[in-house]
């Protein structure tokens, strides 16, 4: 991750940290006062200028983060390539790396700030005491990155059927 300035914990405006979350889509899985409860135990605010990673592709990391302003985007990088290639724009109220946060997997994807952007970050260590401190808002947080793996997976196959469609029918669409 892109050395970048950070707002510790301690300057955080918990208030609006909780209206920030309520008002991304995870809100509507952890409700009010989940939201609150995960804003008391955001970590920092981290400013990232265009073009800086936030993650790295085949990196773990211990952190997920909340996009709070801007614009991001998922890359596959390939030594291959010169640029990498975009996967996923992010926009604020998507949440990022938290895959990874919760199986401990590499990331399968980098991302990189398109514009200059603010993230809100996450860390375990402050994250895991509300498996036993919140168990509901820790399962309605699971399921809300459960559903979102199954979106993409479901666009995914929509995707690839569409393109399947494509080639079968010699590059001129559904027949």
């Amino acid at each position: 991750m892109t050395e970048s300035p950070a707002l510790r914990r301690d300057q955080l405006d918990v208030a609006r940290l909780a209206e920030l979350i309520r008002n991304a889509p995870i809100g509507g899985y952890i409700g009010a006062a989940g939201a609150d409860i995960l804003a008391e135990h955001a970590c920092v605010e981290l400013a990232l200028k265009e073009n800086d990673y936030l993650l790295r592709q085949g990196e773990t990391s211990a952190s997920f983060f909340l996009v709070e302003a801007g614009r991001l985007a998922r890359v596959r990088e390939d030594a291959k390539k010169d640029k990498p290639v975009l996967v996923h724009t992010l926009q604020p109220g998507d949440l990022v790396g938290e895959q990874s946060f919760i199986d401990g997997t590499p990331h399968a994807l980098s991302v990189v700030a398109l514009t200059p952007s603010v993230v809100l970050q996450f860390k375990k260590s402050d994250i895991e005491p509300l498996i036993d401190e919140h168990p509901r808002l820790m399962f309605d947080f699971m399921r809300a990155v459960i559903k979102r793996v199954h979106h993409t997976a479901n666009e995914i196959s929509r995707q690839q059927m569409a393109l399947s469609d494509y080639i079968s029918s010699g590059g001129k669409g559904r027949t």
